[in-house]
């Protein structure tokens, strides 16, 4: 297990990007008392998963976050796995607005099996989403992303929670699905004649754009309490598709991806 690479630039984009999030959850405990100003929660972070796209080996990163909301209003509930956004509309059941993600690169320290493979930088993918509650309890949220940077392409994400609070425990787990265009699947899953003929044990492959995986997400949060909760989650994507038949996944890596992480939060009033 090793650290991910561009961990100093995580650390500065998420804590630049959530400084105008909304806070993380829908069905809210006592709120923090503060009759005016904003409510201000700092995070730490802590996440292991593939040590990129398709991979079969971890590596783990930590870093901060911080976000904001006004003083009595109700915080909303928010998937470990969802991107940083920014909401424009917000209402009881809709929320629409802006989204980004942070995409590791694929470096030949990763594997050394890679020898041969062109490396692939970190990337940004800023987007849209848009979110909706048909039910009190039933969340669906979708994301649409354009890379820049290790890949030029468009992606998605669809997905369903079924959140319940038990107490001082707020349950959530739920189905997702990715989809990602050629020049994304051909970027983290494609192999070039002339990659191939340097590497010597994966073949040609170009694949197309489509579903790309299928999986869950399934959290745990508990507010010990008004100031202090932490987050368990784990996360599961089996790739599908021109993803799975990627000559790189069946040679050097897995269809299965499994994340897990663990969050702590702070919360407190502020008054400018």
């Amino acid at each position: 297990m090793r650290a991910a690479p561009s961990f100093a630039f995580l650390t500065a984009f998420v804590a630049g990007s959530t400084m105008a999030q909304a806070a993380d959850l829908f069905f809210s405990p006592e709120p923090v008392q503060a009759s005016s100003g904003w409510i201000v929660t700092v995070k730490g972070n802590l996440r292991v998963g593939p040590s990129y796209p398709g991979s079969d080996e971890f590596s783990f990163i930590g870093y901060p976050s911080l976000s904001f909301r006004r003083a009595g209003t109700v915080e909303r509930f928010s998937a470990p796995d969802d991107g940083l956004s920014f909401s424009f509309l917000e209402d009881s059941a809709v929320r629409f607005g802006v989204v980004g993600r942070f995409v590791g690169g694929r470096y030949l320290q990763d594997n050394r099996e890679l020898f041969g493979l062109e490396k692939i930088d970190w990337a940004v993918e800023p987007g849209v989403f848009v979110e909706y509650w048909p039910l009190e309890f039933l969340r669906a949220r979708a994301e649409i992303r354009r890379g820049f940077g290790g890949h030029e392409g468009f992606v998605a994400d669809f997905g369903l929670d079924a959140v319940q609070r038990f107490g001082a425990f707020t349950v959530s787990v739920g189905p997702r699905l990715a989809l990602g265009d050629g020049e994304f699947t051909r970027t983290y899953f494609g192999v070039t004649p002339v990659e191939a003929a340097l590497n010597g044990q994966v073949t040609p492959y170009r694949p197309s754009g489509g579903i790309t995986s299928v999986g869950a997400t399934g959290a745990v949060s508990y507010d010990w309490s008004q100031q202090w909760s932490t987050t368990a989650f784990v996360t599961y994507k089996h790739l599908v598709g021109d993803a799975a038949d990627s000559p790189i996944v069946k040679q050097f890596g897995s269809e299965h991806q499994v994340g897990v992480g663990l969050t702590v939060s702070y919360s407190f009033g502020f008054t400018p």
